[in-house]
């Protein structure tokens, strides 16, 4: 027992000692590292105060720095001011003295003018009584001129006025054909190379016109099978056509007959169609008309499409192209109208590519020059005034429309294309072989010329030859000169455009020559 309380007073003494020792150990720990801090807090403070009083110098040098500097800026500034407005005190002061001096000269100047003026004055009066002198002498030498060549001062005005007139008109005239022998001389050569270039490209069938179709049988019986019992298959087939069939002694063949060539061609599709079948009675002929007038709305548009895509147009209406495929059924002096229409554009293409222009726009306006003819039967008006109010419902180009109004000169022209239209519509329809004309309009188209020419005063004969396309005129030589010859010509080919319509080109040759005769004996 004793021994277990000296332990337990043992480890008591040691835990007090031990508490003790380490307390002691960590005051003193405490107390040194205090130290340390305080002296290092001293050292910082030390050091910021001395860190302090450098920036504080280095401010205040730079603070003086800068106001030295603005200073001197000012200075400079106050110093550049002064020398200005010395500057424009000299200028004030220079500008003052060219002011006076001026001054000074306008002052002697107004007294020179005042001085003048007296003197202008007494020009002034002077000058108004010579002219009333003057005036006087005028008056009475025109007096004495009219007294002595017995006209008055507006009959001699008239008459130096006529006599202006009629040199002035000479003059005119032989400046007109000093011009138009150049311009021939430069420009024939070239137009000619242009148009025969077109020409050799461009090669076409010769086209006959015709208002009748004959139809081939297989024999002569089928033509009673096509007239019917008592001729009712045959009305019948002319009242669903409005065409005529004629049946006579040809052999193995019958003739449909009329002028309208759409109508016709549906005549004769249907007709062999029956013929083919061999059912031939009314109701069988208006099922196979009516068919063949709808295998004919498909031809005419194949027709126009193909048309198109063979001058390379594009982008044409519709309507426009069913109206050029009836143009294949269409003829115009035995030409047809849809290969003349696209002869015309091959034509323009090239010579508007050899004047580098648009070829396309004048190859449009070719093939769509005639276009009005398609309707013209129908509807009232020239064919180039159907054609421009189709295509301006159309939307068409107002270059196209135009050339198309234009082409036979019914309305100005607006650009280069119509002429192109011009000149290559001549081409295709005075080509030879283009064109047939019956002989009663050929004789008074004839006759119409040499009548024209004859009206012109001065004229002795004039004769239509070539066929009507060149004109011989006699002119009395003693009636007019040289030069009243060329304007004559030129009055004829005027009036012959104005009054006639006529293919191609009509040459007219003025002929004044002076005979002398004697006889010896």
């Amino acid at each position: 027992m004793e021994t277990t309380l000296l332990i337990v007073l043992i480890t008591a003494l040691a835990v007090i000692v031990s508490s003790s020792l380490a307390w002691y150990l960590s005051r003193r720990i405490g107390e040194r590292k205090l130290a340390n801090a305080e002296e290092a807090a001293r050292k910082i403070i030390a050091d910021a105060e001395k860190d302090a009083n450098m920036r504080t110098k280095e401010a205040i040098l730079e603070a003086k720095d800068e106001k030295y500097k603005a200073k001197a800026g000012l200075e400079r500034e106050v110093q550049n001011k002064r020398n200005e407005f010395n500057k424009i005190e000299r200028r004030i002061v220079d500008k003052e003295r060219d002011l006076n001096q001026k001054l000074e000269a306008h002052s002697s100047r107004e007294q020179k003018l005042h001085d003048n003026e007296k003197t202008v004055s007494a020009r002034i009066k002077g000058i108004e009584t010579r002219e009333t002198e003057l005036d006087k002498l005028i008056t009475d030498h025109n007096i004495q001129l009219e007294r002595i060549s017995g006209i008055t001062a507006e009959e001699a005005k008239r008459i130096l006025i006529e006599n202006m007139t009629n040199r002035a008109k000479i003059e005119a005239a032989a400046l007109a054909k000093e011009i138009k022998e150049k311009a021939e001389q430069e420009a024939e050569k070239e137009a000619k190379e242009i148009i025969v270039q077109a020409i050799q490209r461009c090669a076409a069938d010769n086209t006959v016109e015709s208002t009748v179709s004959v139809v081939n049988l297989p024999n002569d019986e089928m033509k009673g099978r096509i007239i019917g019992r008592e001729g009712r298959n045959i009305r019948s087939f002319e009242t669903a056509t409005g065409i005529d069939v004629i049946v006579d002694d040809t052999p193995e063949a019958v003739i449909l007959s009329g002028y309208d060539p759409i109508r016709r061609e549906v005549a004769r599709m249907a007709l062999e169609k029956l013929v083919a079948d061999g059912r031939i009675h009314p109701t069988r002929i208006e099922e196979v008309v009516t068919k063949a007038e709808k295998d004919m709305d498909v031809i005419i548009r194949e027709a126009g499409e193909q048309a198109a895509f063979d001058i390379g147009i594009h982008s044409l209406h519709l309507e426009v192209i069913k109206l050029l495929g009836k143009l294949k059924y269409r003829s115009s002096y035995g030409q047809n109208v849809l290969f003349h229409s696209c002869e015309v554009a091959v034509l323009a293409g090239m010579m508007a590519a050899e004047l580098e222009l648009d070829p396309i726009l004048a190859k449009r306006s070719g093939l769509l020059h005639d276009i009005g003819k398609a309707i013209d039967r129908d509807t009232e008006g020239t064919h180039t005034q159907i054609g421009a109010k189709l295509l301006r419902k159309f939307n068409e180009n107002p270059i196209v429309v135009n050339a198309v109004e234009s082409h036979h000169g019914d309305v100005p022209i607006e650009s280069a294309y119509p002429v192109l239209i011009q000149a290559a519509d001549a081409i295709s329809g005075s080509r030879p072989g283009a064109r047939r004309e019956p002989l009663e309009s050929y004789i008074k188209r004839l006759e119409k010329l040499e009548e024209l020419a004859d009206s012109f005063k001065g004229v002795a004969k004039a004769y239509a030859i070539q066929a009507g396309r060149e004109v011989r005129v006699i002119v009395e030589c003693d009636q007019m000169d040289d030069l009243a010859s060329s304007v004559l010509a030129s009055d004829i080919a005027q009036k012959i455009e104005g009054e006639m319509e006529y293919p191609g080109q009509i040459k007219i040759t003025v002929i004044r020559e002076i005979r002398t005769v004697e006889y010896a004996k």
